[in-house]
């Protein structure tokens, strides 16, 4: 039978796609079901957003359908990136959103795809290009930001504020920044605070609500209750009692001069500004993912135990959060309650 509809795949006959399916049309709904998946598991609107962009772009950059692409052109889309300059994190990027779309398909698609063209799934992401950690492939990742130096800066922060041509952004830079040192947010986390999210009456010191919490293994948001140590919660009363209300109206807590939220990219593009008007060298900058890398130090060279950092930071597993805090010593154990002498 010429026309039949069916083709034999090892476990049996199963309805084949027919002759004449386009791989690129046929690609394109496996993406709209797989980002359909996305939804189904909770994801938030601005990720899949990012994560729709950062996929299209990688199949692009492949040049050929998922089920063909072969370990050599991961290697080549990699290398390129990394002629181009793009850092490390960028790169893994790049690698992991296509690995969970082939996922996906092996999961899903494989039945249909061997049926239509041929092709047996198997993904191209081995040991050999497999993504890593954002830090895994720089010679010596450097170390945090010492308290010392978080305070100079904070110091530079307020004192830019009086001088500031912008009173408003320059007071919500100051608190940002701050919210990202003492509570261990991400970038992402806090670009989608809320206003409502800042729980004052909730424990000694009020609590974050981070429902937008990164979840392990495209896992989805995964939220979680963040303490608002170290005076934080005073420096969001005066935040919100003095400086949110010069920006337009909106549930947005830390928004941008139109009302909206700040994007993960402008977080930190505005600190690399801040600490180039700041005037320190460049071996004393660092990145948003360092402030929060110097709250877990911090914490526990502190004293506060290592379950408790992991649960602030909102990490899956504490291996994770070992990875945080490279220097297994502890001192001047800082009541937990104590207050910034940056505030």
């Amino acid at each position: 039978m010429g026309s039949s509809r069916f083709r034999v795949v090892e476990g049996g006959a199963v309805p084949a796609a027919p002759l004449a399916t386009d791989p690129w049309e046929y690609q394109a709904e496996c993406v709209e079901a797989f980002v359909a998946s996305w939804r189904a598991r909770g994801f938030s609107p601005v990720t899949i957003d990012n994560d729709i962009g950062l996929l299209d772009r990688t199949l692009r950059a492949l040049g050929r359908p998922a089920w063909e692409v072969t370990p050599e052109d991961i290697d080549r889309v990699v290398g390129d990136l990394a002629v181009l300059g793009q850092a490390s994190s960028t790169r893994r990027e790049y690698v992991q959103i296509f690995k969970g779309f082939h996922r996906f398909l092996q999961v899903r698609k494989a039945v249909e795809i061997e049926a239509a063209f041929g092709v047996r799934l198997v993904c191209p992401v081995d040991e050999f290009n497999a993504s890593r950690h954002v830090g895994d492939d720089s010679p010596a990742e450097l170390p945090p930001p010492t308290p010392e130096r978080v305070e100079e800066f904070f110091d530079f922060l307020k004192t830019r504020i009086a001088t500031a041509r912008k009173y408003a952004p320059a007071a919500r830079d100051y608190a940002l920044f701050r919210t990202l040192y003492h509570a261990g947010l991400r970038s992402e986390e806090s670009a989608l605070l809320d206003q409502p999210d800042v729980h004052f009456n909730r424990g000694p010191f009020g609590k974050l609500h981070v429902r937008f919490g990164k979840g392990a293994r495209t896992s989805g948001p995964r939220p979680r209750w963040v303490p608002m140590l170290d005076g934080l919660d005073l420096v969001l009363r005066w935040f919100l009692d003095d400086v949110r209300g010069r920006f337009p109206d909106s549930p947005v807590l830390f928004a941008d001069e139109s009302g909206g939220s700040l994007h993960p990219g402008t977080i930190r593009n505005r600190l690399r500004y801040l600490m180039q008007i700041e005037g320190r060298p460049p071996v004393e900058r660092f990145s948003p993912h360092a402030l929060r890398r110097a709250c877990a130090t911090h914490n526990y060279e502190r004293g506060v135990d290592l379950v408790a950092i992991q649960q602030l930071l909102g990490h899956w597993t504490v291996s994770s959060t070992m990875r945080y805090v490279p220097r297994p010593r502890r001192s001047s154990r800082t009541p937990i309650g104590a207050q910034s002498p940056a505030r």
